[in-house]
């Protein structure tokens, strides 16, 4: 959660699993898009000797559509080659690593950024190198000074990073998947207990992230740069995805394996917590290894989801009219599977045509919020998620509220949602580190030796 252990078999490959997407201008450079892609998840700082790291054996890709139809229009594509410098230790670092280029880095990895539009690949850059893990305060001792090594300005006026970073989502998993308990209000749970503040169960976890930033017009389906946030060439559909080659062969004499055949998709997300609470366990790996167009398959879960259905039994007499409601919802069709017409919220859509599927939606014409809620559209702040997704949103509150029916009476004005609805949320906040002013925004990861369980420190 978001997109964490979201699926048996995405679970046991770290690696290629893919927590978390982003897109948003940026509130720095409103001239541009930042879109971030998180894997490798629930990093605990201490993980070494062998600590996290992007797969060399897997093709990361961040995919754009501009012109409907849920299609790939743009990728922007990321490969990691790692060396060793020293064979004979099995250290990760043999002294201070004090810049990025270090000789005491004895597993520097670099990376290739190309991007793919009408069929043709553009290379970007090749050989920028990564940040380390934030190891600890002797070994990586000014870990800020080399996270900001580890940001590159390459062609086109793009910017990247790929490296670790603080985890920004929050949310409370130990007591959410305890029966769908919500400790705010678990008073009012079938096996009720004293109402508590929301326990953030990532804080203090690290992921892996890959970030660009890029001008609008490198995204918009004419190359330019739209100022009407009505004109349907202003919204733009993300998703990320990770892939490997179809054949593994282990090699017992070596203890490697080696990787053939043509890639495969084995992990994609768009909309944050899609797969983890709309598809049914069953489907799971299916959706991970399946595209955004075919997503129509999955339509039903949105209409009728599971979760909606059981707010009223897990919490009695709480959400009559949500029990008493009976129609698909249109609203979360909308949301997560189309985009939102125009003229359901005044002067916003972001629809991207009627092909179903999962990605995030970006109206690229509406500028950044000089003051940001974190409930994003539900709280008018048309920045924010579902308009694409930032950083600090609380996409838990705000897909909670629009489950339990606070969205519906957007497209069914008969509809009075239930009183809990408007307020509904896990009770957390960002508990890890602070989040930057400037590309890449994510906060430094915790570091190894400076952090205890539960309590994260740079």
């Amino acid at each position: 959660m978001s997109s964490h252990r979201e699926a048996p078999e995405i679970s046991k490959d770290p690696v290629a699993d893919n927590t978390d997407v982003y897109a948003f201008r940026s509130p720095d450079k409103p001239d541009t898009v930042t879109l971030i892609a998180n894997f490798i998840p629930f990093q605990s700082p201490w993980g070494g000797p062998n600590f996290y790291e992007f797969g060399d054996d897997v093709v990361y890709q961040i995919k754009v559509n501009n012109r409907g139809g849920a299609s790939a229009d743009i990728v922007y594509q990321f490969t990691f080659r790692t060396t060793i410098r020293n064979d004979a230790t099995f250290l990760y670092n043999t002294g201070p690593i004090t810049s990025i280029d270090s000789p005491a880095w004895n597993r520097p990895q670099v990376y290739d950024v190309a991007r793919i539009a009408g069929g043709r690949t553009q290379v970007l850059a090749r050989n920028l190198p990564c940040p380390p893990v934030n190891v600890g305060t002797r070994s990586t001792p000014n870990y800020p000074a080399l996270g900001r090594q580890g940001v590159h300005r390459i062609a086109g006026s793009r910017t990247v990073f790929a490296g670790q970073r603080s985890d920004p989502f929050f949310v409370d998993l130990g007591s959410i998947f305890d029966l769908g308990t919500l400790r705010p209000v678990q008073m009012a749970h079938l096996i009720p207990s004293a109402n508590a503040a929301g326990v953030n169960g990532v804080q203090g976890m690290n992921v892996h992230t890959i970030a660009i930033q890029v001008p609008i017009t490198d995204l918009t389906r004419d190359g330019t740069r739209p100022t009407d946030a009505m004109n349907e060439k202003s919204v733009i559909g993300v998703w990320a995805s990770a892939s490997r080659q179809r054949s593994r062969i282990y090699n017992a004499s070596t203890g490697t394996t080696t990787e053939s055949g043509p890639w495969v998709q084995v992990s994609r997300l768009g909309n944050p917590l899609f797969n983890e609470v709309i598809v049914p366990m069953a489907m799971k790996d299916r959706w991970n290894a399946t595209f955004p167009g075919g997503d129509s398959q999955y339509a039903k879960y949105v209409a009728k989801p599971e979760l909606a259905g059981l707010l009223p039994v897990l919490y009695p007499g709480v959400f009559p009219r949500l029990k008493a409601y009976t129609k698909p919802r249109a609203d979360l069709l909308a949301i997560l599977l189309t985009g939102i017409p125009a003229g359901i919220v005044p002067g916003f859509q972001n629809y991207t045509g009627s092909t179903q599927a999962d990605m995030l939606r970006l109206n690229v014409a509406i500028a950044p919020s000089a003051n940001p809620n974190p409930i994003g559209l539900l709280a008018g702040d048309a920045a924010g998620f579902p308009n694409g997704r930032r950083v600090m949103d609380d996409v838990v509150a705000i897909e909670l509220r629009a489950v339990a029916g606070l969205t519906i009476p957007l497209v069914d004005p008969s509809f009075t949602p239930d009183a809990a609805a408007a307020g509904l949320s896990d009770g957390t906040t960002n508990t890890n580190a602070p989040l930057l002013s400037s590309f890449p925004y994510l906060g430094h990861p915790a570091s190894g030796t400076a952090s205890r369980p539960g309590m994260p420190k740079v």
